[in-house]
């Protein structure tokens, strides 16, 4: 069993920031990789920023580069994600992501979400 557990979302003014964290634990055979998903209402879940394990490989969408910044401490299972420069666009529920290794398959562990509200 894997428990994701998510902090730092909130309310924030426009041009604002905030740091989410995300802290894995539980039974994990491999991580593969973690990052952060985002679901606005009426819209589809969609890929935020990624790091992928035992490399420096980030994978971000192209509206947050250059503003969002994923990174991850290993000994800790935790991956953080620094949002900058924060827009209306931005806000959405952010759900913490783990791809896990095990028994020769991929599989996905989800974080209940924290909402991010980007409002003046």
């Amino acid at each position: 069993q894997v428990q994701l557990v998510e902090s730092g979302g909130g309310l924030v003014q426009p041009g604002g920031s905030l740091r989410l964290s995300c802290a894995a634990s539980g039974s994990i055979s491999s991580i593969r990789a973690m990052g952060w998903y985002r679901q606005a209402p009426g819209k589809e879940r969609e890929l935020v920023a990624l790091i992928i394990t035992g490399s420096s490989n980030t994978n971000y969408r192209d509206s947050v580069k250059g503003r969002f910044t994923i990174s991850r401490d290993n000994a800790k299972n935790t991956v953080y994600l620094q949002m900058n420069n924060l827009k209306p666009e931005d806000a959405a529920v952010y759900y913490c992501y783990l791809e896990e290794w095990y028994n020769s398959n991929y599989i996905p562990h989800w974080g209940q979400g924290t909402q991010v509200t980007v409002s003046s």
